[in-house]
Parts: C-alpha cells; structure tokens; sequence
C-alpha cells in the first residue's frame, strides 16, 4: 500500500470515530509510519486518534504529535489534583497508593501497584478527567519477582488462547520479572493482544516490546 493510500485510510478512519474531531487534524504517511499533527479537544480524544490510526491496515507506526487545547475549560492545578484523586478513588481498578500532582493541567501519577492493568487504569480514569491536558505515568510495579519459565510458559498459553495471534511466528524470554518480545504479527490488534498477554503474566513487571508488525 501506498503513502498516500494509508494516509487517505488513516483520514477517513479519523473521520469515522465519533470520539475524535478530525477537522484539526492534519495526517502525513512515510514508509508506514504516520504522523498526527494539529490539536484536539482532551487527552483522551488525543490517544483515541492514535488507535484510531493504528487499526488501519499497513501502519508501521504512529507519532502522535497531537496538542491538546481546551476550548473555554480551565481549573486551578488544586482543584484538578482533588478531581484526578476523585475519580481514582471512584475506580476499583486503581488501589489507594496511587497519587498524582498537577502542573498546567499535565498530571503526573506516582506511587506503586501490583499489576499493570492498574497502572493502565489509573492513566485512563486520569486523561478523561476534564481539565487534563497530558499524563506521564511513573506508577511503579512491586509484585514479587515471579519463576521464569512459569511466566513464559504463561504467556505462551495466553497466545494460544487467542484467536488474533499465531504463538509460532513470537518468542518470550524472562528475566527478573522482565519480559521481552520478539518477532512479526500482522496487525497493532495483534502486537496489542500480544503485549497484554505478557502484561497479565504474574510477576511481570517490565515488558520489552520488540515486536514488528508487517505486512
């Protein structure tokens, strides 16, 4: 597929979902890799753009250069603070030793989970309060170092397990609770699937992603 076709693709894609205003998005194609430039209207409007674009088939990858810019909504960094730590509170997902501070509407989150759906968690319930204009997670992971070929055999049954993904064409190795990835899929539906299966493994708390996707 051409550049131009993936970028006509990635433009009509961007038109298609709801959650995202493309009038103010400008898309540009080199080699497969795609670029979003322009500004959109929240932090999460903002990565539904980049998944948006990532479904399209022959995209290598996305630089999401996005700005978010409020339209008439502003809040003191005290209030977006109190906001952000409500609707945490409010999620089960996101234990209590998450804490984030606020600057210029970037919330930074800190503190430690055992799992890495709970660190995803807490940095979606944050980029969907209103207000918030950027998140940088630095929540760190402390569950207890899992057995390596426990975990890589895990990951391996996981693939398996999943319809979207060929368990033959990846290969898992195991480190002091690191996992890496290596190999070709198909798709970023199958390099996602991929990397949340190494995600749910017990113990896991790094995942090395050198996972290509081709065509």
């Amino acid at each position: 597929m051409s550049d131009s076709e993936i970028q006509s693709h990635v433009e009509d894609e961007l038109w298609y979902d709801p959650r995202v205003d493309s009038e103010a998005i400008a898309v540009t194609a080199q080699g497969g890799d795609v670029t979003l430039r322009g500004s959109v209207g929240s932090f999460r409007e903002k990565t539904a753009a980049k998944k948006a674009a990532e479904r399209v088939h022959g995209v290598k990858g996305v630089d999401n250069q996005l700005q978010v810019h409020l339209l008439d909504f502003s809040r003191k960094a005290a209030d977006l603070r109190g906001a952000v730590l409500k609707a945490m509170e409010l999620n089960t997902y996101v234990p209590p030793t998450v804490d984030a501070h606020v600057t210029d509407g970037t919330v930074t989150l800190t503190g430690t989970v055992d799992w890495q759906y709970q660190r995803d968690e807490a940095e979606q319930v944050a980029g969907s309060v209103p207000g918030v204009t950027d998140v940088f997670d630095y929540i760190e992971l402390v569950a207890p170092a899992p057995d390596a070929e426990h975990v890589k055999h895990a990951i391996k049954d996981a693939f398996k397990r999943d319809a979207k993904l060929d368990a033959e064409t990846l290969s898992v190795s195991t480190y002091d609770g690191t996992v890496a990835l290596e190999g070709t899929v198909n798709s970023w539906a199958e390099h996602d699937a991929a990397i949340d299966a190494a995600w749910a493994a017990p113990g896991v708390t790094n995942v090395e992603d050198k996972i290509l996707v081709e065509y």
